[in-house]
C-alpha cells in the first residue's frame, strides 16, 4: 500500500481504502479504479492524496467496525468545519448539540474496544480531523469513566471547540501547519489562548465546556515548560484530564503529509511514564476504550526479533504472549525473566496491524 499525492495518481491505480462524500455515501470502494472523473473528485474534495494498491497487492482486512469508522470521520469532519467556521463568524452554535449527540450515539456508549485507525491530514483540515478525533476519544473515555451525560457532553464539547482560537491566525500561520518558528509558535499560542472568549460567549450555560478547555490548555503548556500542575492533577476538573489525554495521544499519533506519526505504543508509554500529569485512571480509560497490542498484531522485540501476538494481556496491554519468528518460542511477556518487552508494532502504510485476523481464526490461531 503507498500514499500518493493528487498530483502524481494515474488512472488505473485500485484505491486501498473508501471514499465517502460529504454525507456518507459511498462513492468509490476499496479496489475500485480510477478514472479521469474519480482523479477530479480527489482534488475538488480538498483531499491530498489517496492509499493506492500496489498492482499485485490483494485488498486489506478491514471489520464493518472499520469501515464505518471511516464513513464516521469522514461525515463529522466537514460537519465540524462547518460549525467551527460558524461559531467564529456569529457566536452561536446551532448544531453542535446535534453532533455532539451523534458522536456519542456512536462512541459515547461502547462496551467494547474499537481499532482507532488514524487519517491522513493536511494543514487544511487537521484542525478539524484532530478535533473530532479528540471528541470521540473523549466520548469513550468518559464512558468507561461511568462519568454523568451532562459531564461527558461538556467534555465532548470541549474536544471539538478545544482549537477554535487557532483558526482565527492568519492563513500563512495556520498553513505552515507545525513547521512554525519559535515566534510564530507564540503568535499561534495568543490565538489560541484567544479562543476560549470565543467558548465563552457561545457556552455561557455550559461553564465545564471553558473550564475543561482552558485548564487543559494551561496544564499541557506548562508542562512543556516543566512545570507541573500546582497541588497535583486532583486540582484538574476530570474533564480537562480526560481532554489532555485525547488531545495527547492524537496529536503524537496523527498521520500528515509532512512527519512521521509516533506509534500508539509509544504514545501510550509516554501517557504511562507521566502520571503526574496525565492521570492514570484517564490513561487506563483510554486502553479499555482502543486496541493497542490485539492478537494477530506483529511485533518487534527489543533484542531486534520480529514476533506475533497470540493472546492479548488485558491487565497489562505492553505484556502479552508471543510467538517470536526465528525460532517458533513463545514469550509470555509478563513472566518473561529475560527482560523482553515490545519495541514498536509492525504497520502498514496506513497505520494498520499487517496480520489478517480472519486468517489466523482459520488456521486455529
Amino acid at each position: 500500500m503507498l500514499f500518493v499525492k493528487n498530483e502524481n495518481l494515474k488512472v488505473g491505480m485500485r484505491l486501498a481504502k473508501p471514499i465517502y462524500n460529504k454525507k456518507g455515501v459511498l462513492l468509490y470502494d476499496r479496489d475500485s479504479k480510477l478514472t479521469d472523473q474519480g482523479i477530479d473528485s480527489v482534488k475538488n474534495f480538498g483531499l491530498i492524496g489517496l492509499y493506492i494498491l500496489e498492482p499485485a497487492e490483494p485488498v486489506p482486512p478491514m471489520t464493518e467496525d472499520d469501515i464505518e469508522f471511516e464513513r464516521f470521520q469522514t461525515v463529522c469532519t466537514f460537519q465540524i468545519q462547518d460549525e467551527l467556521e460558524n461559531i467564529i463568524q456569529s457566536r452561536k452554535t446551532p448544531k453542535i448539540q446535534l453532533l455532539v449527540a451523534d458522536i456519542i450515539k456512536h462512541y459515547g456508549r461502547l462496551n467494547k474496544k474499537i481499532n482507532f485507525v488514524q487519517n491522513l491530514r493536511s494543514n487544511d483540515d487537521y484542525i478539524f480531523k484532530h478535533s473530532l478525533n479528540c471528541a470521540m476519544l473523549c466520548a469513550m473515555m468518559t464512558h468507561v469513566l461511568n462519568l454523568r451525560l451532562d459531564d461527558q457532553n461538556a467534555c465532548v464539547i470541549a474536544a471539538i471547540v478545544h482549537d477554535i482560537g487557532k483558526l482565527t491566525a492568519p492563513k500563512d500561520l495556520k498553513e505552515k501547519g507545525t513547521a512554525l518558528s519559535e515566534e510564530e509558535k507564540l503568535q499561534m499560542d495568543r490565538y489560541e489562548h484567544g479562543g476560549a472568549n470565543i467558548i465563552e460567549d457561545c457556552f455561557t450555560s455550559q461553564p465545564a465546556v471553558k473550564r475543561n478547555v482552558v485548564q487543559a490548555y494551561k496544564a499541557l503548556h506548562d508542562f512543556e515548560k516543566g512545570i507541573m500542575p500546582q497541588g497535583g492533577i486532583e486540582k484538574i476538573v476530570m474533564g480537562a484530564r480526560i481532554l489532555m489525554v485525547a488531545e495527547t495521544f492524537d496529536t503524537m499519533t496523527a498521520m500528515s503529509d509532512y512527519r512521521e506519526p509516533t506509534s500508539e505504543i509509544s504514545a501510550l508509554r509516554f501517557l504511562q511514564s507521566n502520571p503526574g500529569i496525565f492521570d492514570p485512571k484517564v490513561v487506563d480509560a483510554l486502553v479499555k476504550s482502543i486496541y493497542f497490542l490485539s492478537n494477530g498484531c506483529c511485533i518487534e522485540l527489543s533484542n531486534g526479533q520480529k514476533g506475533l501476538v497470540i493472546a492479548a494481556n488485558d491487565y497489562d496491554v505492553l505484556k502479552p504472549m508471543v510467538l517470536q519468528f526465528s525460532n517458533n518460542s513463545i514469550i509470555d511477556l509478563a513472566r518473561s525473566e529475560m527482560g523482553l518487552e515490545i519495541k514498536d508494532v509492525m504497520k502498514t502504510m496506513d497505520n494498520r496491524c499487517v496480520v489478517d485476523k480472519d486468517m489466523l481464526t482459520k488456521v486455529g490461531m
